[in-house]
């Protein structure tokens, strides 16, 4: 989602964006028997692979498979795209389920809270262990909702590869460019599934081509469809010019045959497939210098001698290195198509040892690992998310928090499997893991064996980057956490009665642990507690689990939308403050510029004139970033947060013996001054809109965003339906509902 702050004053026209996540959290389960060897069979769920059942394999093998062999991905798409039952069509022809699940029936493996079932829509990102032909696949199902993309961000920051899902009949949509924009930032290698290749309205052509002009990507086509819409029947491969065709009879999909093109009876289609074969060929040694050297030193005279494994090695080359994205489509409701996609993730994502940091060098080998997410289990406190970088976790291990600087010990180590889980004696570098015990630690913290282990990789890293001519600091070594946007919905929450504020404050606690774009404040004027969200839903998905998890009957506010504030010209100000405490004089004097800042920034530039004295400045420095930041916290128009603003200090005066505390009161006092005297403006949130709509309703669809005062930037053609782009005021679309699939 992408946000930006559209002006009130009608004097300044300049717009601001912000870049909007959200998140959710994941899925976890109370009541949970210990286990050991095998899981519980609820809800038909099959034997952890390998664990029970018929698969004879050593334990190790099962748990710790080669790094070559693992695949840690993503599902990630726009609203209502199939992410779920995607995943879920996954889980069974993996073995991992033995029955269909349905997100309309409410009884799919990854959305397995109430919430979710009831509304349809995933909220909490869920992790999944499964094997595939024996590769080990960690796969994390995220929202679609635009509430909850914090929880998509810090998902991607840990895998290796992901999944795009996109509706055949609409390609690329609103929220699949904010999680194209995610994947791009975290660099993560991709491969793009067209589904819903059944739906009437289906074009593999239009899907194509808005991949190629929206996110800006070069689509790789490597199966073409058999049929589209109602004639949708199966795929084909281009790449070995085999024909996938799934059995009518057959109620899982699990029944398909796999045939060569031959002339005799696909003519067109195997002219069009060699094209398309052709046509990829070309695309990728553009692409890849070693497989152009191959096609035009051996093959050049006839594409169709290029072996199907050379091909394949060469668009894994290309995928790793995001030259390209390859393309795959399917029907994950009507069971076409998954089976196909399993084998793409195996063959063309990267392993995590194709994907290492470059500082992991710095740990030879000892435990580095980046915790993505914190739950909370009525029975066994904190669950924590990691994923191991390097080194081996076990059970009653004690680890150093490198962000938080303490010691913890787990307790128990277990593999994930939505929500059930697996109880585990080790788990080395590569995979994904889910510990107890570590009551300490949160998002975005980085863990090693020990502190020492810290200190040694620092030391190793400061010798390889002076070797290099470079300075480097420790906190270098710490893994990149999660950036959380700011909050753009608040409203107040108050218990049933005070004696129950402080069993809020505890609920409230633990939800901001797990949901790191929840805020909660205190209001300064009239004591209320104020809770601060990404969004309606987001909101309203709090308030519930504190009734369903905590028990407790909450009252919301109305809700509104958080404003922001800026000045528009440079003012001087001056303030002194002369205070007798005791025996004691403070006396501190201050004289300090406000402006406009060159670049949006949500947090006050500071910058200091010649003439502050240095040594002033190292005993002052701290209470001076203190007094400005708490200045712009409220605003003088509506007691918003102030932003885009940068600050000079010109001059200090500090008598001797003046406290920090005096400093920090003079330095807010004056900048308060100042902003009061600046002319201001108040900035308000526009939402970036995509609608689809029929021809006949354009008009008054057109009439309707005249009244919420939107602008209209494009009306496109998709088909017989029109798309209407442009932004409108946030404050003017609440309460409009979206559903996630």
């Amino acid at each position: 989602m992408f946000t930006k702050w559209r002006i009130f004053a009608v004097n300044h026209q300049r717009t601001f964006s912000v870049h909007l996540n959200t998140m959710c959290y994941c899925k976890i389960k109370a009541n949970l028997k210990r286990l050991k060897t095998q899981l519980p069979l609820t809800r038909n769920y099959s034997s952890a692979p390998g664990i029970a059942g018929s698969d004879v394999k050593s334990l190790h093998s099962v748990i710790n498979p080669p790094v070559a062999k693992i695949r840690n991905i993503g599902i990630m798409a726009h609203i209502d795209a199939g992410k779920t039952t995607t995943t879920e069509r996954i889980l069974y022809y993996s073995g991992y389920t033995r029955s269909l699940g349905d997100v309309d029936d409410g009884d799919t493996v990854t959305d397995f809270m109430a919430q979710e079932r009831e509304r349809g829509i995933t909220i909490q990102s869920a992790a999944v262990t499964l094997d595939w032909k024996g590769y080990r696949v960690n796969l994390i199902d995220t929202p679609g909702h635009v509430d909850f993309t914090l929880e998509v961000e810090r998902c991607l920051r840990v895998l290796d590869g992901a999944v795009a899902v996109f509706d055949a009949s609409a390609g690329v949509e609103a929220q699949t460019l904010t999680v194209w924009r995610q994947a791009d930032k975290h660099k993560i290698p991709r491969i793009c599934f067209l589904n819903k290749m059944d739906k009437t309205g289906a074009s593999f052509n239009y899907a194509v081509e808005s991949i190629r002009e929206k996110l800006k990507a070069k689509p790789l086509i490597l199966q073409l469809p058999i049929g589209e819409a109602r004639t949708f029947q199966g795929v084909v491969d281009v790449v070995n010019k085999e024909k996938l065709l799934w059995n009518s009879n057959s109620d899982d999909g699990k029944d398909f045959e796999r045939m060569p093109l031959s002339e005799a009876s696909d003519r067109e289609l195997l002219k069009e497939t060699i094209e398309a074969r052709n046509s990829l060929i070309e695309q990728v040694a553009d692409l890849d210098d070693e497989f152009a050297d191959l096609v035009l030193g051996e093959f050049s005279e006839n594409f169709d001698l290029v072996p199907a494994e050379k091909l394949q090695a060469a668009v894994h080359r290309v995928t790793l290195a995001q030259a390209a994205v390859p393309v795959l489509c399917g029907s994950a409701l009507k069971n076409k198509g998954v089976q196909p996609l399993l084998d793409a993730v195996t063959t063309y994502l990267p392993s995590p040892e194709e994907r290492e940091d470059r500082f992991l060098q710095w740990y030879e080998g000892d435990l580095c690992a980046l915790a993505f997410k914190v739950l909370h289990d009525k029975q066994r406190g904190p669950l924590v998310f990691l994923r191991i970088y390097s080194g081996t976790l076990t059970p009653q291990l004690a680890v150093h928090n490198i962000n938080r600087n303490c010691t913890e010990r787990m307790s128990r180590l277990l593999l994930p499997f939505a929500d059930q889980h697996v109880e585990i004696p080790s788990l080395t570098a590569g995979n994904i893991a889910l510990t107890v015990g570590l009551k300490q630690t949160a998002t975005g913290d980085t863990i090693v064996s020990s502190k020492s282990s810290a200190l040694a990789a620092a030391r190793r890293a400061g010798r390889g980057e002076r070797e290099h001519g470079k300075k480097r600091e420790a906190e270098s070594l710490l893994l990149a956490g999660v950036e959380v946007p700011e909050p753009v919905f608040f409203c107040t929450i108050e218990p049933p009665s005070v004696a129950k504020q402080p069993d809020l404050d505890h609920a409230l606690e633990r939800l901001q642990r797990e949901d790191p774009s929840l805020k909660v404040k205190l209001d300064p004027d009239s004591g209320q507690t104020v809770l601060c969200g990404m969004g309606e839903l987001h909101i309203e998905i709090i308030h519930d689990r504190i009734k369903r998890e905590y028990g407790l009957e909450t009252y919301l506010g109305p809700l509104q939308v958080a404003y922001r504030e800026t000045i528009l010209n440079s003012v001087r100000a001056t303030d002194t403050l002369d205070r007798v405490l005791g025996d004691k004089r403070h006396l501190v004097s201050a004289e300090l510029e406000v402006r406009p800042a060159e670049e949006p920034c949500a947090v006050a530039k500071i910058e200091y004139a010649d003439c502050v004295g240095e040594d002033l400045l190292q005993a002052s420095r701290e209470a001076i970033e203190s007094a400005v930041h708490s200045a712009c916290l409220q605003g003088p128009l509506l007691g918003s947060p102030v932003q885009d603003v940068a600050m000079t200090l010109h001059s200090l005066m500090i008598h001797p013996g003046t406290s920090t505390t005096m400093v920090t009161a003079c330095i807010s006092r004056c900048m308060q001054k100042a902003l009061k005297k600046a002319d201001k403006q108040v900035l308000e949130p526009l939402m970036s809109l995509e609608v689809t709509v029929s021809r006949e309703y354009l008009s008054p669809v057109l009439a309707d965003l005249a009244q919420r005062r939107g602008n209209i930037q494009e009306i496109q053609t998709r088909q017989d339906n029109r798309v209407v782009l442009g932004f409108v005021p946030l404050a003017e679309i609440m309460s409009l509902q979206l559903a996630d699939g």
